[in-house]
């Protein structure tokens, strides 16, 4: 009778009930049989290797009933079957209990005296089931196997003392001098890793070299090279010193021919050891520079391209240093060998974003690759073509490229349109080339982001290149006609909302947003519905205003609320004109961090609550930069700690909203502070008042409350035997300063193991609707206890001690005014008839115009406007800024006009426009203290 499957079965790939976990575990008893069958013990575990490759799962007791069953199996010398034990228990003792107990049997594989086919299996698993306590007990075994002469062997050891490291540091340190030696083995013998006098032959289920009288070739692979230099890199990757020497040691000097390293991928991790030294140390740049252009001449070519990658990527590179590398890359541009070729042409791509002139001198070589079979190879070489380019050539590449468009994926199309991108601001004159391109590939088939980036280059040349406004606005409408993707519809359809209304004929727009809210679901009618009323706002034409009217009266009776909601919205904006400004026009968005954190506060304070919520005292932002910080990681953490160094890269600083937040949060905890109310500001980030280096580190952030001002000290201990107990800050005030203290709230005890510990000091403002200024003297106070070494207890005793701090000011303008984006011109004007001011200041210590603007944007603390805060002249310059003055002090604007003469320094006209006459005082205040 045949054997017949079913479909089912012909889809699964194999008999589910052959490799059914519970059949299998059932079978399992073949391993206690006498005699052992090998051949069936081997199929079993084969079987067992399998499910869990596939991602099968045995729970603890299975696994540890088929661990023990396999252990059984070590009685048998079957090598082949030796091997498949190995791979089960490495796989099950993941999982089983006590795995620990088949040790011995390990070991005795491991002893000198045993197969040379069964010491590097017993050496991989005794990594996989060992204690780590247990290491130390093993440490002579895996010393010697790694300076075995058997590559096979010597290779285990070490990949295993890689895997051992992170459990046993201390241990497998010890080892470094036999893992020099491996990197450092003058020869290699065997196999794939099996020496030819012990004929064996590391397969999987293979049979000995004994059975089947095959006798390999001595090997040159020098393969043991390769994972030695990783395990040393390993043992010293937190000493830079000892990498440095190490690559120096092992690179062979400035020629690179005298290296001891035989095996090229030894070489490649070398090389990129190198780069990594170089990226975190530019002063040994020079002599990796060195041993790099040594490796070019190597016979390797993959030593070669790796030390030619380095160097093309390295840091500040210069066109000098790119000459021998980007001669290595041109000669694997005529290679026979896809991979080559493919591997230079992507670097050569890369490089000619910041280097096209040195990469230009291979542009013949690339223009044969344009026709190369294998497109990948042809997508990079027209991509740097067009980079390195110049402006006769763009038609004729652009032709060669419609050729093969649709013969690439998506992933290659987007990075040819990247590249038409940058070309098209680059020679700008060639636009009606490029744009008709992109709206052709505009219609090919392609997924979602080929799409986006083609829309992306036609958004670029709308705002860079002026001439081809128009037409790139009707082939986008064209786009949204059959475009599938919401996101990329509702992109287009805000563009067309701004710069439709533009352009000389804006009606012509109109039908194709209109037919969107005809045809396309709810998310775009929204976007359609709003995108209409932007050129109704915009109109000067009265026909044109009423036309945008009717069309958004039908949209009232929309089947989706938000489409409801904005035609109605904007129908009471077409009513009232004055309203766009707010509704419309205005780019600002409140700060959600701020508005979530006033809003908390406004909620859980009873009295606030009783008067309305005050919105016009939280600050806005751009809606680019609402954007970033939405999609930048949360870094709350980093409030209130001293200022470190550190080797690793830190992370992104908080914004002011999450600084804000966060001392919300702290300050909430202290019931002292309860009845003050809400704060109305917190200084933007702390103030040093001790040196880095300093025994303690102290930093003081000012909180604003409406009747009182509170200090806020983050003090922190470095010295590891001493604990400070009963910390607190005196604080002296300047004369007539209009502050009384009120109290201290002193911290009881401070370790240098802790995190920084707060000390507040507060304070009562003798007139509340003044903006109070005042300097103090600030003195640490504490009592010193040293560390009992044996107990790790402070002593009874102490000693009282006090350190001096830096000074502490109430200034004008970091403490009283808050960072608020807004839209300079309207507002300018909108404050006309407000509280205004303007004087002349002479900063003759600025040596340019862009440090007077640095020093008074941060003497001020606000929000530069306009990217006004770089300057592209040296001598004449505005620098626009916006803030609010705390405690509902409305908004205020300042326009700083300067100049810079050589010699004299800065003349600085501030004018000042606020909602408040204090407002404009504090300015002046601020820049004349």
């Amino acid at each position: 009778m045949s054997l017949t499957y079913t479909k089912k079965e012909e889809e699964s790939g194999l008999s589910s009930y052959y490799n059914n976990k519970t059949t299998i575990i059932q079978e399992a008893r073949v391993f206690n049989e006498s005699p052992i069958s090998p051949r069936k013990c081997r199929a079993l575990l084969t079987r067992i290797v399998y499910l869990l490759y596939i991602g099968e799962t045995f729970g603890t007791q299975e696994a540890t009933t088929l661990f023990f069953g396999t252990t059984k199996l070590f009685q048998h010398k079957d090598s082949a079957l030796r091997q498949m034990v190995y791979l089960a228990i490495k796989e099950l003792a993941l999982t089983a209990e006590d795995v620990i107990m088949v040790t011995s049997s390990i070991m005795k594989d491991m002893q000198p005296n045993s197969e040379v086919i069964y010491r590097p299996n017993a050496i991989r698993a005794l990594c996989r089931i060992i204690d780590p306590s247990m290491v130390q007990g093993v440490e002579r075994f895996f010393k010697a196997a790694i300076v075995d002469r058997t590559p096979s062997i010597s290779s285990a050891a070490l990949v295993s003392a890689y895997h051992l490291f992170p459990a046993a540091k201390d241990v497998v340190k010890r080892w470094v001098n036999e893992a020099q030696e491996a990197a450092n083995a003058k020869s290699s013998s065997g196999f794939f890793g099996a020496s030819a006098s012990s004929g064996g032959y590391l397969g999987f289920g293979g049979a000995s070299t004994q059975n089947t009288g095959y006798s390999p070739m001595p090997s040159t692979s020098y393969i043991t090279q390769y994972h030695a230099l990783g395990l040393l890199y390993l043992i010293r990757q937190q000493d830079r010193m000892a990498i440095t020497k190490m690559i120096q040691q092992l690179g062979g000097g400035k020629t690179g021919s005298g290296t001891v390293l035989k095996n090229p991928m030894a070489l490649c991790m070398l090389i990129r050891y190198a780069a990594k030294v170089m990226e975190e140390d530019p002063n040994v740049q020079r002599q990796m520079l060195e041993i790099l252009e040594g490796w070019l001449r190597h016979k390797s070519d993959m030593v070669n391209y790796e030390a030619a990658r380095a160097i093309c990527e390295m840091r500040n590179v210069t066109p000098a240093q790119l000459t021998r590398p980007i001669a290595v890359l041109q000669l694997f541009l005529s290679s026979t060998k896809p991979t080559l070729k493919f591997a230079a042409t992507r670097t050569l791509a890369s490089l000619a974003l910041v280097h096209p002139a040195s990469v230009a001198t291979c542009n013949v070589d690339l223009e044969n690759l344009i026709s190369d079979s294998n497109r990948s190879v042809a997508t990079y070489a027209i991509t740097t073509l067009l980079k390195t380019g110049n402006e006769a050539s763009v038609d004729r590449l652009m032709k060669q490229i419609t050729g093969f468009m649709s013969e690439i994926s998506d992933e290659f199309k987007v990075i040819i349109v990247d590249a038409i991108r940058s070309l098209c601001l680059k020679f700008p004159t060639k636009h009606i080339a490029m744009l008709g391109f992109l709206s052709g590939v505009l219609r090919d088939e392609g997924g979602y982001d080929f799409k986006r980036a083609v829309v992306e280059a036609i958004f670029d040349m709308i705002k860079f290149i002026g001439d081809c406004k128009e037409q790139a606005l009707s082939h986008l409408c064209e786009f949204i006609e059959d475009c599938e993707f919401t996101k990329l519809s509702v992109r287009i359809l805000h563009l067309l909302g701004i710069e439709g209304p533009k352009a000389p004929q804006p009606a012509k727009y109109i039908r194709f947003i209109y037919n969107r809210v005809v045809l396309e679901n709810a998310t775009v009618r929204a976007a359609a519905v709003a995108s209409l009323a932007k050129f109704g706002i915009s109109a000067d034409d009265g026909k044109l205003q009423k036309s945008v009217a009717v069309l958004l009266n039908r949209c009232l009776d929309d089947v989706d609320d938000e489409v409801r909601d904005r035609a109605a919205m904007y129908l009471k904006v077409l009513k009232a004109p004055p309203l766009a400004e707010t509704y419309v026009k205005d780019d600002s968005v409140f700060s959600l961090s701020a508005l979530e954190a006033k809003l908390v506060t406004y909620v859980n304070d009873p009295e606030a609550s009783e008067q309305p919520f005050d919105v016009t005292s939280i600050p806005k932002v751009s809606r680019q930069q609402a954007a970033q910080d939405a999609a930048r990681p949360s870094t709350l953490d980093t409030i209130g700690a001293p200022t470190a160094k550190k080797s690793s890269p830190s992370p992104p600083p908080p914004t002011a909203e999450e600084t804000q937040s966060a001392y919300l949060q702290q300050l909430a905890e202290v019931p002292e502070l309860e009845p003050y109310g809400p704060v109305l500001h917190s200084s933007a980030k702390p103030v040093q008042l001790t040196e880095s280096e300093t025994e303690y580190q102290v930093s003081c952030v000012k909180h604003i409350f409406k009747e009182h001002v509170v200090f806020q000290f983050n003090v922190s201990n470095t010295l590891p035997d001493t604990v400070l107990e009963q910390v607190s800050v005196i604080m002296q005030p300047s004369a007539d300063s209009g502050l009384t203290e009120d109290f201290i709230i002193p911290l009881p005890s401070l370790a240098a193991t802790t995190s920084p510990g707060i000390v507040y000091v507060s304070f009562t403002l003798d007139s509340p609707e003044s903006y109070t200024m005042a300097s103090f003297q600030c003195i640490l106070k504490f009592i010193s206890k040293e560390l009992d070494p044996s107990t790790g207890e402070p002593e009874e005793e102490g000693y009282e001690d006090e350190y001096q701090l830096e000074e502490v000011e109430l200034a004008a303008g970091g403490d009283y005014i808050i960072p608020s984006y807004a839209n300079f011109s309207s507002e300018w004007d909108r404050l006309r008839g407000g509280a205004t001011a303007t004087e002349t200041f002479s900063l003759s210590a600025m040596d340019s115009i862009k440090a007077a603007c640095d020093s008074i944007i941060e003497i001020l603390n606000m929000e530069p406007l306009g990217g006004s805060q770089n300057p592209t002249s040296t001598s004449v310059h505005t620098l626009q800024l916006s803030g609010l003055l705390v405690g509902g002090g409305g908004k205020i604007l300042v326009r700083s006009r300067m100049t810079f003469t050589r010699g004299q320094g800065v003349t600085l006209e501030l004018g000042v426009r606020a909602e408040k006459q204090e407002a404009c005082d504090l300015v002046l205040a601020a820049i004349g203290g």
